[in-house]
This record gives structure tokens, C-alpha cells and sequence, in this order.
């Protein structure tokens, strides 16, 4: 059963560019596409759409404040934000207004496509360039708490603890929804090994799902962008 997709961008040419991509995907079809963040509640009650992929800069009504009012009408459908820009503050307000997925435009051609089957899915997902930008975001806040802890056992502490260059590597794969399987896979190592990674990232982070691993990593460091 394929997934009910509507497109929201207010870039014709580029939301039309989209299209022609997701109509080669048997998993992926279109329902229909909008220029406009403020019909997006009547289009999706009108034609029930599983993944809405929206962009964050549109006039009138911008992706944020149209995916806040979507999945608070809508929660079952599921919001992929896609931007131009890959910043830290438009991540964390896509993701706190309810979407599930982000992508950066630039690396829609390769990740789109992945991004809508994880959110069907009810799975986070965060492309490549974006969850590198946050890990690197929270490993540079962990190092400033550090140094202002009083050594108490605490979210400082807990940021202190570095992630060595393979244990980021496992969280950023785990952040785009992939398996053991296909994380030992991609980084030939065994899939036993890629659990034993995870746990070390869960024991230092003080987390106890991948749900919480990726919330985790998209929500450190809202002081600076």
C-alpha cells in the first residue's frame, strides 16, 4: 500500500521537481501539492495524505506555525520538514512543533524518499547533514557544561562524556531510523558490535531508548545556533 504524500512548497518549478522524483516510487504517491502554509488543514481533511512534506519559508503561513496547527488537528499525519537551510533553530522548532523527519533541500534527490517511509513509520529521521550538525552542536555545548560542573551527577556530567568518532557515527545512522543489521553493514563492522556502541552512547548520554537517543540529539544545545 503506497503512502499518501502532499507536497507544500511555495517553489512551483521545485515542488513540481519533487513530484516527478516520488512518481518514480512504486512505496510513494503524490495526492496532491500546495504553494500556500495556510490551506494546508482543509487540503489535508480533504485528501487524507499519510506524510505531509513541508517546507519551513513560505509567505503568509510559514512551515512552523502550519505544522503546529496541522498535527495538533491532525496528529496522525506525519510532517517531513524540508529546508533550504540547515540550522540548528529550524530543526529544533520543526521538531518541537511536531514533525517527524527533517531533510535539507539540498540533499532531497537522496533522502526524501527515505525520510517519507520513516515517518509513515512513526520514525524520526534526520538526514545526514542535519543530524551531524547537531551531534557537533551538542558536543560543543557538553564541553562548555563540563567546565562549569560542579561535579555533581547531573545533565553536565552526562554531557561531558564525549562520543568517540564511531559512537557518533552509530548515533546519526540510529537517528536516521536504521537497524543493527544495517548499521554494521554500512560500517563493516558486526551487528553485535553496533549494539555494543549503542549502549556505551546510552550509558554516557543517560538515555534509555532510541526514541529518547534521537530526542536527545535534536533538543541539546537551545542556546546558540
Amino acid at each position: 500500500m503506497s503512502i499518501r504524500t502532499l507536497l507544500v512548497d511555495d517553489h512551483t518549478m521545485f515542488r513540481e521537481a519533487l513530484r516527478m522524483m516520488l512518481d518514480k516510487e512504486p512505496e510513494v504517491e503524490v495526492v496532491g501539492e500546495l504553494g500556500d502554509g495556510a490551506l494546508v488543514q482543509e487540503t489535508v481533511a480533504r485528501l487524507a495524505p499519510d506524510v505531509v512534506v513541508m517546507d519551513i519559508s513560505m509567505p503568509k503561513v510559514n512551515g512552523i506555525e502550519a505544522t503546529r496547527a496541522l498535527v495538533a488537528q491532525y496528529p496522525q499525519v506525519r510532517v517531513v520538514a524540508l529546508s533550504a537551510f540547515n540550522y540548528k533553530k529550524f530543526v529544533l522548532e520543526m521538531m518541537d512543533a511536531g514533525a517527524t523527519a527533517y531533510v535539507v533541500k539540498s540533499a532531497a534527490g537522496e533522502q526524501l524518499v527515505s525520510a517519507i517511509k520513516s515517518a509513515a513509520q512513526g520514525k524520526t529521521y534526520l538526514c545526514p547533514e542535519t543530524a551531524t550538525l547537531l551531534l557537533e552542536a551538542s558536543q560543543r555545548n557538553g564541553s562548555r557544561d563540563g567546565k562549569t560542573s560542579d561535579g555533581s551527577k547531573g545533565n553536565a556530567a552526562h554531557h561531558n562524556k564525549r562520543l568517540g568518532r564511531r559512537e557518533t557515527e552509530v548515533l546519526r545512522l540510529l537517528a536516521e531510523g536504521k537497524t543493527s543489521p544495517q548499521i554494521g553493514e554500512k560500517m563493516h563492522i558486526a551487528p553485535s558490535t553496533v549494539d555494543v556502541h549503542r549502549r556505551n552512547i546510552m550509558n554516557k548520554l543517560d538515555v534509555h531508548t532510541v526514541a529518547e537517543l534521537t530526542k536527545y540529539a535534536i533538543r541539546l544545545g537551545l542556546t546558540s545556533m
